[in-house]
């Protein structure tokens, strides 16, 4: 049997359709996206209120660093990520914790400082 080299149907949009809607602008904290907790902080920070944000082993698809052990977290591990409320709003203030390090942080602060 011979092949048909016809066109099959289009998905998405048709071609004369537009550029669609708007994007809704992000939320702040991106808690739409990923639930987040507000906990003490570690060791020294304590007394300070952190945001708190769970991510999946899916999620995780860079190499970070625990502050809590020193510790490589590689991709594909799910850890806790912990940024100030007060003052830390940008990707610098961020710290990803392993779970267990973070659950412990109360006995332990930060291992290094930079």
């Amino acid at each position: 049997m011979p092949r048909r080299n016809r066109p099959g149907r289009r998905r998405g949009r048709p071609r004369g359709a537009g550029p669609g809607p708007a994007p809704r602008p992000l939320p702040a904290h991106g808690s739409a996206f990923t639930p987040t907790r507000v906990e003490p902080g570690p060791g020294r920070l304590a007394g300070e209120e952190f945001r708190v944000r769970d991510i999946s082993a899916g999620q995780a698809v860079k190499w970070y660093r625990c502050p809590g052990c020193d510790q490589e977290i590689p991709p594909g591990v799910a850890h806790v990520v912990a940024w100030p409320e007060s003052w830390g709003a940008g990707a610098d203030d961020r710290r990803h914790w392993h779970r267990n390090c973070w659950a412990k942080r109360g006995h332990r602060g930060p291992t290094r400082r930079r």
